[in-house]
C-alpha cells in the first residue's frame, strides 16, 4: 500500500472536516480457482492482495452522513436517519448499504464522515465493492465499539451489496477482504464457513493479471440469471435426491441421470458447478504438494468450463487465456471474477513475467488494437488499521 495515498486520505479528510480520523486499509482479492461455486454452497480459494481501498473515517458528533471519493472528486452528504436508504449516487449505495447494516442490527449509527481512495481496479474482478464495503464495516466496527466478529462484518458487508447494490453476490469477496493472510490463499466452505489457509510461494510463481479492460453491460443480469439457473437445477434434483440442498451436494452422475429433465442450458451449468468444486479440492491438494503444474491444468479447465459450460467469458478474455497458454512460464490461466470482461489470473514463472506480459499483450494489441493493463500482485493481510 502506497504510504502517499493513505496520507492523501488523511489530508483530505483533515482538510474537510477539521479533525484526525481512523485510518484503515482493506484489500481487493483474487481468486485463483472456484468461479460461481460461493452462491452454490461450495468451494473457493480467494487470498487478499495489495491493490486496496484506504479510508479515512470519523464520527462527526452530528446529524449527518458525509462522503468523499478522493479519486473521483466526488462528494454526498445526506441526513443520518434511522432508516438510511438508497441514493442515485452508485459508489455511495456500498457505504451506505454498511451503515445500513448496523441499524439493522440495533446499532445507532451516527453522524459520520468517510474519504476515500483506491488501487484497485475498476471493473477487473477484483472486487473493489467488497473493499469499499469491508473497509468501512472494520471502520464503524472500531469507532462504535460494536465488538461485531470478523465474519459478521463479512457478512454485513455481503448484504449491503445484496441490498444496496443490487448484486446478489456470494460471501467470497466480503471474505477474501477481512480474512486475507500476508502469503497465504484460504479455501473457504461457502456452506459452513470453515475455512483452512494454504501456503502460496511467490518465489516459485508469480501472480499475474491481465486486465481485458472490457466490462460488458451483461455482467449484473446475467449473473443474477446464472444464480436463478442452478436454483432451478437444484429443485429439479431434489425431486429426485431430496438430500440435495445446493449444487454442493449433487454428482455428474446424478445430472447426467436427469439430463433431460434439466434441459441444456440448466444441466451444463449445474455440470459446471459440480466440476469447479472438485477442482478447487483439487487444486488444494497440488498445492500442498508443491505442484503448480498440475495447479495450472486445474485453472486451464476451470476457464474452459466458465467459457463453454456457464457461459461467462467473452471474446477476449477468451483471446487472454488462450495467448497466456502459449506464452513463456505459464503454469495456468483463466478469467477471474463474475465474468463478461476484467481480469485473466495467470501463474507464471519468476524470471518469466515479463516475457509472459510482452507475449500476451502483443497478442491482445493485434487482435483489438491495444495493449492490456497488466498488474503483478502480492498476497497480502486482510482489512485492518493503518
Amino acid at each position: 500500500m502506497s504510504d502517499s495515498l493513505a496520507q492523501a486520505v488523511q489530508a483530505d479528510f483533515q482538510q474537510r472536516y477539521g479533525y484526525a480520523p481512523l485510518l484503515v486499509r482493506a484489500p481487493g482479492r483474487v481468486n485463483l480457482i472456484g468461479e460461481h461455486t460461493d452462491y452454490n454452497a461450495g468451494f473457493v480459494l480467494p487470498a487478499a492482495v495489495d491493490k486496496q481501498m484506504v479510508f479515512a473515517v470519523g464520527l462527526n458528533g452530528g446529524e449527518q452522513i458525509r462522503l468523499f471519493a478522493h479519486d473521483l472528486n466526488e462528494s454526498l452528504e445526506l441526513p443520518n436517519s434511522a432508516d438510511i436508504s438508497p441514493t442515485e449516487t452508485h459508489w455511495a449505495n456500498y457505504l451506505l448499504g454498511v451503515a445500513a447494516q448496523f441499524q439493522l442490527r440495533g446499532v445507532a449509527v451516527p453522524g459520520f464522515d468517510c474519504v476515500l481512495a483506491g488501487t484497485v481496479p475498476m471493473g477487473a474482478g477484483m472486487s473493489s465493492s467488497a473493499a469499499v464495503e469491508c473497509g468501512l464495516a472494520y471502520a464503524l466496527n472500531e469507532l462504535l465499539k460494536t465488538g461485531f466478529e470478523k465474519m459478521d462484518l463479512a457478512r454485513m458487508a455481503q448484504l449491503a451489496e445484496h441490498t444496496y447494490a443490487g448484486v446478489q453476490c456470494g460471501l467470497m469477496d466480503q471474505f477474501a477482504s477481512v480474512f486475507g493472510r500476508a502469503g497465504q490463499v484460504v479455501r473457504l466452505d461457502c456452506r459452513s464457513l470453515d475455512y483452512q489457509y494454504f501456503p502460496f510461494d511467490t518465489q516459485a510463481c508469480r501472480i499475474v493479471l491481465v486486465n481485458s479492460g472490457v466490462k460488458h453491460s451483461l455482467a449484473s443480469s446475467e449473473y443474477n440469471t446464472r444464480r436463478q439457473e442452478c436454483e432451478r437445477g437444484v429443485a429439479v434434483l431434489q425431486q429426485h435426491y431430496p438430500k440435495i440442498m445446493a449444487l454442493r451436494d449433487a454428482t455428474m452422475a446424478q445430472l447426467e441421470a436427469h439430463h433431460s429433465e434439466l434441459g441444456g442450458t440448466v444441466f451444463r451449468r449445474c455440470s459446471y458447478v459440480v466440476q469447479e468444486n472438485a477442482r478447487v479440492e483439487a487444486a488444494c491438494r497440488h498445492l500442498e504438494a508443491g505442484d503448480l503444474a498440475a495447479f495450472g491444468r486445474e485453472m486451464n479447465a476451470s476457464h474452459a468450463g466458465l467459457r463453454d459450460d456457464y457461459e461467462v467469458s467473452c471474446v477476449e478474455l477468451d483471446v487472454l487465456a488462450e495467448a497466456a497458454l502459449a506464452a513463456p512460464g505459464i503454469f495456468g490461466s483463466r478469467m477471474m471474477g463474475g465474468g463478461f470482461g476484467g481480469c485473466t489470473i495467470n501463474l507464471v514463472a519468476p524470471d518469466k513475467v515479463e516475457a509472459f506480459i510482452e507475449s500476451v499483450s502483443a497478442v491482445y494489441e493485434q487482435r483489438f488494437g491495444r495493449r492490456p493493463e497488466t498488474y503483478q500482485t502480492t498476497i497480502v493481510d486482510g482489512v485492518g488499521k493503518i
